[in-house]
């Protein structure tokens, strides 16, 4: 063999070789960054059932206010025909979002009036939620008490678009990417707009009688 071609062939084996490192430690990154979410997602539910025991931790005693920071726990979601049941976190970053759906700041708490909005992974804690149809329950709680809501509005926005709708009165809004089984980053966002459920009854029957016409 000539000298050029084990050179060629030394020269292979190191990009194969690098390659093969640089997958393996893709792989454990992504590993850990699972184990970590775990871990801070079973520690925020810790923290919430300490949060509902004594709610008036959670309350500045001088303003009243709630002094949640990124991070905390600040609500809990269900969706008890997809099997969903997560502590929700303040804030929307990588770290909260790690850990559990996010509340995004700046939008009142489920149960407040004007639109709360909630936001997870799709190939995490809200990958069922592509199943969820227009009737479905969902159930929120906050340091305030529960709230019992059904799902009024589906439908798909493009991720630069604004699609934050604003409310008078209580409503909920639970996002995720989308399309859920999307490799790489998604091009749109699903978004479910729920109401509380004497409102979504009436939203629904409105509905049904406008399809009727």
């Amino acid at each position: 063999m000539s000298a050029s071609r084990r050179s060629g062939f030394a020269v292979l084996r190191t990009v194969g070789l690098l390659l093969v490192v640089g997958g393996t430690l893709l792989v454990a990154g992504v590993g850990w960054r699972y184990l970590e979410g775990t871990r801070q997602r079973s520690a925020a539910r810790e923290r919430w059932n300490q949060i509902v025991t004594q709610p008036a931790q959670v309350v500045d005693s001088a303003t009243g206010e709630r002094n949640a920071v990124p991070g905390d726990p600040v609500a809990r979601v269900l969706v008890p025909r997809l099997e969903i049941d997560e502590v929700v976190l303040e804030g929307v970053s990588a770290t909260e979002l790690n850990a559990a759906p996010g509340h995004h700041p700046g939008t009142p708490l489920p149960g407040d009036y004007g639109n709360s909005i909630i936001s997870a992974h799709r190939d995490r804690h809200f990958f069922p939620l592509g199943q969820a149809v227009v009737g479905d329950t969902v159930i929120t709680e906050t340091a305030d008490g529960r709230q019992r809501w059904r799902i009024v509005g589906r439908r798909i926005a493009t991720a630069d678009s604004a699609f934050v709708l604003s409310s008078d009165t209580p409503l909920l809004t639970l996002t995720t990417c989308w399309p859920i089984r999307h490799i790489g980053p998604a091009p749109d966002r699903l978004l479910l707009t729920a109401e509380p459920i004497d409102a979504a009854a009436a939203s629904l029957e409105r509905l049904e009688l406008e399809r009727g016409r």
